[in-house]
């Protein structure tokens, strides 16, 4: 069996080897022409490998000159601006040197000058000892000649003096006082006479319409609407109260607002002359009548700048003032008001031989504060201050809208004249229509609250009830126990009563020595 294993593989091997010669004989001719095209392709690989290096060398010579012409161009500058910094170094140098020489020169000059200074005051020294001395002696001579002490000198004079002073002051004051006192009646009486005689306006009295009539007491149930949501709309949309009681033929509108409550009044007599009262028909109807009123109260504005002669108003200010059409003041019409205070202030200035533009505008926007005072904290100067300040008003009107009412010092004879012709305004009789009762028991009250405190001896209400005096015994009521009683009497006037406006407490503590000649 492996005999014939063996034979069979040396069979193959030998036939593997026939085959091979007969393939080696066929493929001979290929393999020399093969041998033939590599080895043109080596010769032609070795002539552009040639080429190659030979361009590379051309590229590396001509990179090697461009980066030492480069250098060479870097090293140029660099030399002409290290030369260009020496030569800066130098100058600095020099001048340094200058002024280290010029420090130097001066300080020698100051040296000699602090020498000649220490001895300037060694010879004041000396001259100032020399005096004193000399003048010690004289007042020794004159103590002893006159047998009085310096002091005593000094004080007898000084009495000597002070008493012929005081005695003439007091007649000189005397005497410009009472002249000044009478001129000053005389002027003044003028002035405010010919200011209202000038003025002559009618009076302002006006009561705000706060009522509406109905023609039938059936239509209050058509502004009800079903379940109510006809008056429900109505108080939401103008933000006004709808009283609907017994009165007959009469419904109330409540608000705080003037305008709102004007603006409310025409939708609602539109309401009822239309005859259709729904929720959509009330927004339509109160749009229109605001557009209506906000007319009105634009032509108000301009209408009133027209008649004080004042046309460069911000257009805001224009709008304001003409919304103090629908203020009243204890029944006087706000902006009637107004602008017959801007009318007085104008006819007083120019009776001073003032300027009676800035009196006119000061007059006119006095008020200004009455038409958002429901809207904001604080006393109605203050406000319409702020507001005339937000829009560019001079300094001068601001501070006199400010103090008309005293709630600042006035400073200037404008304020002064504000408050004058605002009270001529608001004191004519009927102008304002607050019972003479109701104003003495509110005077009354006010007068009770302050005496019912320890240490109070007297108390005067003034200008109408907006500012208390109150005289305090100094004994009982220290300067510090006064600024408490000011705040005290204030807090309960706030707690216990109703006023237009503001109070303003003044508490007065006097000390007086009194002398007896016999």
């Amino acid at each position: 069996m492996l005999e014939i294993i063996i034979g069979v593989l040396i069979g193959i091997v030998v036939g593997g080897l026939a085959a091979y010669y007969v393939a080696s004989s066929r493929n001979s001719a290929r393999v020399l022409e093969a041998e033939r095209k590599v080895q043109q392709a080596n010769e032609e690989a070795a002539q552009i490998t040639a080429t190659a290096q030979s361009a590379a060398e051309t590229a590396r010579n001509s990179a090697i000159l461009e980066a030492k012409e480069e250098i060479l161009k870097e090293r140029r500058e660099n030399e002409a601006e290290d030369k260009r910094r020496k030569r800066e170094l130098e100058r600095m140098e020099n001048r340094i040197m200058q002024r280290e020489e010029s420090l130097d020169k001066r300080n020698e000059v100051l040296d000699k000058r602090e020498g000649q200074l220490s001895n300037m005051q060694s010879s004041l020294d000396k001259r100032r000892n020399e005096v004193d001395r000399l003048y010690a002696t004289q007042e020794a001579e004159l103590e002893r000649i006159s047998a009085l002490t310096k002091e005593d000198a000094h004080k007898e004079i000084l009495d000597r003096v002070r008493e012929e002073t005081v005695r003439d002051e007091a007649q000189i004051l005397r005497e410009s006082e009472q002249r000044v006192r009478a001129q000053a009646d005389k002027t003044a009486r003028e002035i405010v006479s010919t200011a209202i005689q000038r003025c002559a306006a009618d009076q302002a009295g006006e009561i705000t319409v706060t009522s509406v009539h109905i023609p039938s007491d059936d239509l209050k149930g058509r502004i009800i609407g079903r379940e109510g949501r006809n008056i429900r709309t109505f108080e939401q949309v103008t933000g006004v109260t709808l009283v609907i009681d017994d009165t007959p033929e009469t419904v109330i509108l409540s608000s705080f607002s003037p305008v709102r409550r004007e603006t409310a009044r025409v939708t609602l007599e539109n309401l009822i002359a239309d005859g259709r009262i729904h929720p959509a028909r009330i927004e339509e109807m109160y749009k229109k009548a605001e557009k209506l009123v906000n007319e009105r109260i634009q032509e108000a504005g301009e209408q009133a700048a027209f008649d004080a002669g004042i046309h460069d108003l911000h257009p805001e200010l224009i709008k304001t003032l003409g919304s103090l059409r629908y203020r009243t003041s204890f029944g006087q019409n706000v902006l009637q008001h107004s602008v017959q205070v801007s009318a007085l202030c104008g006819t007083m200035a120019s009776e001073l031989g003032l300027d009676s533009a800035p009196a006119k505008r000061a007059g006119l926007l006095h008020d200004l504060g009455k038409a958002i005072d429901h809207e904001v904290e604080g006393p109605h100067a203050i406000i319409g201050a702020d507001l005339a300040r937000r829009y560019g008003e001079r300094p001068a009107i601001v501070h006199a809208i400010e103090a008309h009412h005293a709630d600042v010092d006035p400073d200037t004879v404008l304020d002064v004249l504000v408050q004058a012709a605002d009270a001529i305004s608001a004191a004519r009789p009927g102008a304002r229509r607050e019972s003479a009762e109701a104003y003495i028991k509110r005077l009354e009250k006010l007068e009770q609250i302050s005496n019912a405190h320890d240490g109070v001896e007297r108390t005067y209400a003034m200008q109408a009830g907006r500012e208390l005096h109150v005289m305090v015994e100094p004994s009982k009521i220290s300067d510090a126990q006064a600024t408490v009683l000011a705040h005290d009497i204030a807090k309960q006037i706030e707690d216990e009563m109703e006023y237009p406006g503001q109070v303003r407490v003044v508490v007065i503590r006097e000390s007086r020595a009194i002398g007896i000649a016999k």
